[in-house]
Order: structure tokens, then C-alpha cells, then sequence
């Protein structure tokens, strides 16, 4: 499948999804970031924008061009955005849970609990309004457990829980491409596809660092024995790894399955066979 065809699947598999559970709108966080800008794009597409609700959910490390992206992404769609700043409920359970957790809320503690205060935003309006939660996901991320259990791991549907990382990229190129083609505004803002992506849980916080490896050679990786079904040997013959990288990567995948138990639904994981 191309850009285009993996774009179609999952804007029918959300449509499709949120019928059956007989929700008319959506509600999405949006980061700023390039998956949240994707998912956006393709909810508006689904459910048509003014049916859909963008959140910026500002926290103690957000930078200002990853709030300004968000709005920008919001403004191109034509979707109705507010802004929830989760630093007082953040701080608040600083407070509460500094004790706790040996005098200070910090580290992975920390970063998750962003993370949870920003889902509470979030569930609490789908919850008011009968929204649909739209997840922001990708196969990327879930299949290494790079995201936060009962945090961004939230959602009744992923629409893009099927495709890699490089692929959410190149089916946002592709979005933006067919927009130039009508004489419409591209919906998502340059500087979304060119920064460093980041989960901005911490300072100057990058996820390929975070992660040891670039989503590039990850995907190779992932796509080769997760969807190929490549041995170990026939990946490192290939040039796509050392050996070293592709056990590593392949051993953090198996130690998350219990993180892919709790994604939600995603369109059938029909793009690589």
C-alpha cells in the first residue's frame, strides 16, 4: 500500500468505528507534534471539522512553537480548539505524591504523570459532551511501549495504530500534497514535519534519544520481522542492523506486549501483507 491508499484505510476505519459506536464527534489532543497533527487531519476528515474539538493541553515543558504549531494545524482545519494548561493538576499531584514517592515526584514518575493529567482533560469533555476520545498512536511507539499506560494510551479508537512512524509522516506529506493540488491551505504546518520529534515530558527531551535509535532504522527493523517475518540473521545480512541493535529492539518489543494489550482498536493491520 501507498500513502494513499494507508490514509484512505485508516480515515474509513475511524468513520466506520464511530458510527458503530454511534458517536457524531470528536475530541484530540493536539501536541503540536507530528502524530497528533495526522490523527487531527484525518478525524476532521472523517467527521467533518466543525464536528471536531482540538485540545492544547500545555504543560511545565511545552515549548511555545509546539503550542503555536498546534494552534496553526487547528486554525488550517478549521476546527474548534481550546486550551487546558495541565500545570496546576500536575503540580497539585507533585504536591500530594512528593511523600509518597521519597520526597519528590520526579523521572519516569514525573513524565507519566504529565501524561495522565492531560487524559483526565480530555476524558472528562468526551465525557460532557459525548465526544469521542480519537487515540493519537502509531505501530512505532506501540510496539517498543514508547507511550504512557492510561495516558496517551487513551482513546476508543487509533486510527493510525497500524501504521510505523515513517509511515505517519509520509501519509501527512501526502495530505498536505492533495490540499496544494485542490488550492487549499496544506492543514499541516511545515515546521511539524521538520523538528525533532518529542514527547516534551522533559527538558530538551527528543524521542529518538529516548529511544537509542532512529524511527528510520526502527521501522526497517519492525517491518522486517513484524510484518516480513525475517529471522535476526536475514535483517543483519541485509545491512538494516547489527545484530546487537536488532536483539535489542526485538527483546524491548516482547518485554511491552502487556502496553499493546491496553491500545485501542485500531483499522485492520492489513498495510504490509
Amino acid at each position: 500500500m501507498g500513502p494513499h491508499e494507508k490514509y484512505a484505510a485508516c480515515v474509513q476505519g475511524l468513520k466506520s468505528y464511530a458510527a458503530n459506536a454511534g458517536f457524531t464527534e470528536a475530541v484530540i489532543g493536539l501536541s503540536g507534534g507530528i502524530d497528533s497533527a495526522v490523527a487531527a487531519v484525518m478525524a476532521a476528515d472523517a467527521f467533518g471539522a466543525e464536528r471536531v474539538h482540538g485540545v492544547l493541553l500545555p504543560g511545565p515543558y511545552s515549548s511555545d512553537h509546539s503550542v503555536d504549531d498546534a494552534q496553526q494545524l487547528a486554525d488550517n482545519l478549521g476546527i474548534d480548539a481550546q486550551t487546558i494548561s495541565i500545570l496546576e493538576p500536575f503540580e497539585a499531584f507533585e504536591r500530594v505524591l512528593a511523600k509518597a514517592c521519597g520526597g519528590e515526584l520526579k523521572g519516569l514518575a514525573a513524565e507519566n504523570t504529565q501524561a495522565r493529567c492531560r487524559m483526565v482533560c480530555l476524558m472528562a469533555l468526551s465525557n460532557a459532551y459525548g465526544w469521542m476520545l480519537v487515540n493519537t498512536g502509531n505501530k512505532s511507539e506501540a510496539m517498543m511501549g514508547y507511550s504512557t499506560l492510561y495516558g496517551d494510551t487513551a482513546g476508543a479508537f487509533a486510527p493510525m495504530g497500524g501504521l510505523y512512524k515513517t509511515d505517519v509522516y509520509a501519509v501527512g506529506r501526502w495530505r498536505n500534497e492533495q490540499a496544494l493540488r485542490a488550492g487549499e491551505v496544506p492543514p499541516i504546518p511545515e515546521n511539524i514535519f521538520i523538528k525533532p520529534p518529542s514527547a516534551e515530558l522533559a527538558p530538551d527531551q527528543q524521542d529518538e534519544k529516548s529511544l537509542g535509535i532512529a524511527y528510520s532504522q526502527l521501522d526497517r527493523i519492525l517491518v522486517a520481522q513484524v510484518e516480513q517475518g525475517k529471522s535476526v540473521e536475514e535483517i543483519v545480512r541485509e545491512g538494516i542492523a547489527a545484530q546487537e541493535t536488532v536483539l535489542e529492539v526485538l527483546a524491548t518489543v516482547e518485554r511491552y506486549a502487556f502496553k499493546r494489550a491496553m491500545e485501542p482498536p485500531f483499522p485492520s493491520d492489513t498495510f504490509y501483507r
